[in-house]
């Protein structure tokens, strides 16, 4: 009887052993992210993250201790084999997951979740070229290591010759229910009456120990059951009645006006969504130099907005943010849900409505994240992708390059009656980050190859601009460029709970522009969401089916910016930024530090109130 309570406890020191053993592999991995922490830090994310690996240690006994009772109690006898083989699958599962946390980590800041195995199972094709960047190499070989380390240690503490224990059954019963009820109360890591969740490992003010302490398989499985179990607002912080007083706080206006900067209320429109396209690569944003060379003159001639921010991290929550308006979910994404996504508004229902006609020009899949399926239910007509295109243009991994979709596009424009919308969405700046050219910026390394893409992807924008300045239509038309989402590159060192990592360009550009107009900054903060009712303002179209979207060329209207990534969420304010984990329940960035303490619960409480009834309205979709 003790030898199996002992058998017990080995299992579970095992895989608790192990999870030190991976998160060691972790922290080594991004030594980067962690410089600056002292022993005695790292040394706190194994004792903060004990609980967790307890507890996922008991996830994992679960079946065993299901199998050694059907063993037990009845006639059939389960030979120990079996014990070897669900302890290598686990472990073969638990490398696999480690091994490609590496590279969400990296991307995204933020350990590996559900949302990525939703994304490769909508897009499978598009996910295998996303990993293009990816040290596949580096990784294999590790978790091939850490494999073999497990079987081998698992020998030495597992006791894999278990035997029926020789007991009556009341005494066996008694076993049993001991060993379920200890398992329990390791998979809740306590008595208490909440159980075990994020915020109990998180227990420092810089959020990577925090990532660090998380137990990635725990924290992938708690996502996951989060994900799949019946819809509830997981961002409840405030009574509703509240959190409606303040949103609508925010965009509350004394007049309802704009500065016109159009010569004409019926222009054409062409949206032209930049991929990663973080400000980073422009210079007039406080980017580097050379990287986005014709951008700096796009923006002489254009009205530039220079402190505009993107919804999220990710290009389903940006289209979603930019053709209607509406802010990210956080934890959700709104456009794979057909349901939900149908019932949204878009700038191309209204337009559609103005007798325009609509398109959409894209180098990849149409189906990636259900794009497609949104675009249809939204009146885009003229639908060009990957399938549109012969086989010799298809030079990317995923389609057809930028300058091949801009040169089809502008003689597509060239055939259609005016006024049109076109809506283009550009791809050359992704993973892997090929161009079909002699890279700009030399190197094998991820930031010199995505500065060669983001210049490739602004020269082809220069030929495509030469070439329509040459068409009779462009003095009638506003071309409106901004980035899907912001990026980590070139400069490596935008955490998710940064604002930096989500500030994009935004800019008005084409023969539409008034003359006086040409070469304006616009200062005020804002965000993709706003360029519904600032480009229909424009146009002297009611937009307040477009709720969240407010006109940044109205003098009245308040500055303010929010953005979101997994679990958690940034608010901006002119004089303060405050970013919230909500899986740490922690505030983890403060822009200003020194700012009145007032100032830093304003911008959270706005933060908080917003998430909320955003998550509140897509729940009632």
């Amino acid at each position: 009887m003790l030898k199996s309570l002992f058998s017990f406890c080995r299992f579970l020191l095992f895989w608790i052993v192990f999870a030190w053993i991976t998160r060691a592999v972790f922290e080594l991995y991004f030594q980067e992210k962690f410089a600056g922490s002292s022993a005695y830090d790292i040394f706190q994310t194994f004792v903060y993250g004990l609980r967790m690996d307890m507890s996922a240690a008991g996830y994992i006994a679960l079946i065993p201790l299901l199998v050694f009772g059907v063993n037990w109690f009845t006639k059939y006898h389960i030979k120990p084999v079996w014990l070897r083989v669900y302890v290598y699958f686990m472990l073969f599962l638990i490398c696999l997951i480690t091994i490609l946390n590496f590279n969400i980590f990296r991307e995204w800041g933020t350990k590996v979740n559900f949302r990525v195995f939703a994304n490769a199972a909508n897009s499978p094709t598009e996910a295998v070229a996303s990993t293009g960047s990816s040290p596949i190499g580096i990784s294999l070989a590790i978790g091939a290591v850490l494999f073999t380390i497990g079987i081998v240690l698992s020998h030495f503490i597992i006791d894999y010759n278990f035997r029926k224990p020789k007991a009556p059954v009341w005494a066996k019963s008694l076993l049993f229910l001991l060993l379920f009820g200890i398992n329990f109360v390791i998979v809740r890591s306590g008595i208490q009456l909440v159980p075990i969740s994020q915020s109990t490992v998180y227990f420092s003010e810089r959020p990577i120990l925090n990532q660090g302490a998380l137990n990635t398989e725990w924290n992938l499985l708690q996502n996951t059951f989060e994900s799949l179990k019946t819809q509830s607002n997981p961002y409840l912080f405030m009574p509703p009645e509240e959190a409606t007083k303040l949103v609508d706080s925010m965009y509350a206006v004394q007049k309802d006006t704009t500065v016109h900067i159009l010569n004409t209320d019926r222009p054409n429109i062409v949206i032209i969504q930049l991929e990663s396209f973080t400000a980073d690569v422009i210079e007039s944003l406080g980017g580097e130099k050379g990287d986005a060379p014709n951008f700096e003159d796009f923006i002489k001639e254009g009205v530039l907005f220079d402190s505009v921010y993107a919804a999220s991290d990710r290009t389903d929550k940006g289209i979603i943010a930019i053709l209607s308006a509406f802010p990210s979910q956080a934890s959700r994404t709104m456009i794979v849900d057909n349901t939900k996504q149908e019932r949204l508004p878009a700038i191309s229902d209204v337009l559609v409505e103005k007798r325009y006609r609509t398109s959409y020009f894209y180098g990849g899949d149409a189906n990636f994240m259900n794009f497609k399926a949104y675009l249809l239910s939204h009146n885009i007509d003229g639908m060009v992708d990957k399938f549109s295109f012969a086989e010799k243009e298809m030079n990317s991994k995923w389609g057809a390059h930028d300058d091949i979709v801009l040169k089809r596009n502008v003689k597509y424009l060239g055939k259609q009656q005016q006024p049109f919308f076109s809506y283009i969405q550009t791809l050359s700046n992704h993973e892997p980050f090929e161009v079909p050219m002699k890279p700009q910026f030399p190197g094998e390394d991820l930031p010199n190859k995505f500065r060669s893409t983001a210049y490739y992807t602004d020269l082809s924008l220069k030929e495509y601009f030469d070439e329509a300045k040459k068409q009779p239509w462009y003095a009638n038309t506003l071309f409106i460029l901004v980035a899907d989402h912001g990026h980590r590159l070139p400069l490596d060192r935008a955490e998710p709970y940064e604002p930096r990592k989500y500030h994009i360009p935004f800019l008005f550009f084409g023969g539409a522009i008034k003359p006086e107009y040409r070469g304006t900054h616009v200062k005020k903060l804002g965000n993709q969401v706003d360029l519904a009712a600032t480009l229909l303002a424009q146009m002297d179209i009611p937009h307040k089916e477009f709720k969240w979207s407010k006109n940044l060329l109205n003098p009245y209207s308040k500055p303010f910016a929010f953005f979101d990534w997994d679990n958690g969420m940034g608010f901006m304010l002119p004089n303060q930024a405050v970013s919230y984990d909500n899986a740490g329940a922690r505030v983890n960035f403060v822009k200003n530090p020194k700012a009145p303490q007032a100032q830093t619960d304003e911008a959270l409480l706005l933060g908080k109130a917003f998430l909320q009834q955003v998550f509140t309205e897509y729940m009632k979709f």
